[in-house]
Formats: C-alpha cells, structure tokens, sequence
C-alpha cells in the first residue's frame, strides 16, 4: 500500500466467501467500503472467492453495488494474499502471477464481513484468534453460537428467554425415521417452518402449509445443512434490534426498533429481503409503547449477553399476544443500502459511517 497510508489506520475488509450468501457478502463490503472515513482508515479490500481463494480486490464500491439482475462476486482474477507468517507479525502478503511473494500491508484490524458459513460462524474468527489479529465483531464462541439456529435456542431457553418451539432433524435421523420426524413435526400444527441450523439471509428456508410440502421443504433445508430446524409459526408482528457491545466491557447498547411487514410472500425470504422492493414495508421506529419498548430492550440485551456478544448483533424478534419471543440471534448482520441493522441505529442517531467508525473501534479496543 502507498505512504500516504502510514497516518491511518489499515482495515482489511474480508468478503465473499464460500457460503450462498457470497454475493450479500459482497453487497455489504460495498457498502463499508463507501461509508468508510478515509482520513481515519486505509482499506485493504480482499475477497474470498467461491473456491476459499483469498485475492486482492480493487477499491471500488460501486462493482460491489446491490444489482438484482447482476448479484456481485469476487473477481479471481487479482493477487492472492498470505496471511502473516505467524502470530508475531500483523503483515498479510501478496502473491504475483510469478508467484513472487511481497509484503501487502500491516494490517491494524481485519473487518470480517462474511455472512453464513465459513465465515460467521467462528471459523474465521478463529484463524484470526491464531494470528493475533484484531477483528470486528462477535467472538469464536457467539459466533458459532448465533450461527446455529438450534444452539441459539438451546442457549436462550437456559437463560430464561422465551423461543418458539421446534425440532432438531440431523441428516441421518431424516434418512432411517422420517415418519417418525413427520410425527414430531405434526405435533405443532400448521404452519411450520423449516429451515437449515447453520445459514443466513432466509437462504433454504420454507414455510410449510400442507404435510404434503414437509418432505420438500426438509430436502431443500439439507442441501444447506446437515441438520434442520422444524418450529412451529409464531404469530405477531416482526420487530428486530440492533445491539452494540458497550465500551470498556460495558452493558450492550440497544438500538431503535424495527418492524417487517412483508406482502406478496409467504415470509421474509431471500427475495424480499433483496431482491423485491415492493413486497417489504419497514417501519421505523416500531410502533411500540414505551412498556414494550423497554421489555424488548432489556430482552435483546440479555439475548446478546446469553451468547457471549462482544461486537454487534441484530435480534429478531416476534411481539405476540402473550409478550416478545427471539427468533433468532444474527452476529454478522447485513450492512446493504435495505438492511435493518444500519436503519435501526441510523434512527438511534448514528449516521452509517459513524457505525462503521464505532465498530472498528470496538474491535481496536479504542
């Protein structure tokens, strides 16, 4: 990187990734990229491609824009980047098309801006762990946690917080008793959904509305996952939170709320969340009393706290009848132009690139 770098502070944003969730990953990297402050921070842009490559990207937001006819990918066409020789140096390198390799930069925080697995659930936070990086966001253990949808419930419940019932269906189990999952999952009634434990951005989920579509919707889930989730449907209005770790270990800082009202799709998938403009409404802030507003608050901060949260998080929510129900726990939310996470706390007065600034900062320990 040039001199004009040696003043700021270098941010290796790390995107893409094996999961299907590569090309949101990529829509959230330009977005960071176009709401970092560059008097503050040097970005090292690098992409991980599809094969688990890690290669050079270009500064440039605007080939990482939101396009629903054309999703971004990571180019493989740039250089391949080592990560440091060993936990004593913060110095990731480069690789020529000789394969010459050079130093790339010092690296004073790495920005992990991967969605699903190999990625958000621990796995990069760990080899970052090994390197002695610095990083945004949750840690090995929330991370993993938040990425199962099933260990995420398990935890909650044991801290006291409410979650809609459901069931664990590993791959085996489906394959030698399926009647025997049919009879558990008819236990909840219709609705269901069903949806792998370890995947994001709605990616392999079904609402079931008919037993007839159980057996198509747990086949779908398993080509993300080698277990699913069957849980029954709650009834209420959606509400999601943002949540910030509070400074110097302080308690978790709680956003605005939102709330998802979704017409034309049976739930808020894929399409909707990013594709469909038109089939989403968000409000916010949420129309909540202040009673509720103050539960829901101290609900997402215990969630949070439940999962060992260190970094972010946005928890989804349902309010029904009887009070909040977490649905889920999501430790790397998106930062696209539609994603809740950065609405929420805009409304809580933080502008997108002081977002960013804080997040770094967290991670830096500033």
């Amino acid at each position: 990187m040039s001199g004009d770098t040696e003043s700021r502070i270098v941010v290796a944003l790390i995107f893409g990734g094996r999961s299907s969730e590569h090309e949101i990953s990529c829509v959230t990297a330009g977005a960071v990229l176009s709401a970092l402050d560059r008097t503050k921070f040097a970005p090292l842009p690098i992409g991980i491609t599809q094969e688990g490559r890690f290669v050079l990207q270009p500064d440039d937001p605007e080939v990482l824009r939101l396009n629903a006819k054309a999703m971004p990918q990571v180019s493989d066409n740039g250089p391949e980047v080592l990560w440091p020789e060993s936990a004593s140096s913060h110095v990731l390198r480069r690789v020529d098309a000789q394969g010459h390799v050079t130093p790339l930069a010092e690296v004073d925080v790495v920005f992990p801006l991967l969605h699903g697995p190999w990625g958000e659930d621990g796995t990069i936070q760990g080899l970052l762990e090994l390197y002695g990086l610095p990083y945004v966001g949750d840690g090995v253990l929330a991370s993993a946690v938040g990425m199962d949808k099933a260990f995420t419930k398990t935890v909650l419940a044991a801290a006291g917080i409410p979650v809609a019932a459901s069931i664990t269906v590993t791959r085996w189990r489906w394959e030698k008793e399926p009647d025997a999952v049919r009879a558990d999952a008819q236990q909840f009634g219709l609705p269901v959904f069903v949806k792998p434990c370890r995947a994001g951005s709605s990616v392999g989920v079904s609402r079931v509305g008919s037993w007839d579509e159980l057996d198509a919707a747990v086949a779908l889930a398993l080509s993300e996952d080698s277990k699913v989730l069957i849980e029954e449907a709650v009834s209420g209005r959606e509400i999601e939170c943002g949540v910030l770790a509070g400074r110097g270990h302080g308690e978790p800082r709680v956003s605005s709320a939102g709330e998802i009202v979704v017409t034309g799709h049976g739930f808020y998938d894929y399409e909707a969340k990013y594709l469909d403009e038109t089939s989403t409404t968000i409000t916010i802030p949420a129309a909540l009393s202040d009673e509720q507003y103050a539960e829901l608050r101290d609900l997402v901060a215990r969630a949070f706290t439940a999962i060992d949260g260190s970094g972010l998080a946005r928890v989804d929510c349902f309010l029904t009848d009887s009070g909040f129900v977490v649905n889920e726990v999501n430790t790397m939310p998106g930062f696209t132009p539609v994603s809740m996470f950065p609405l929420v706390w805009q409304d809580a007065g933080m502008t997108y690139p002081e977002i960013v600034t804080e997040l770094i900062e967290l991670a830096r320990g500033a």
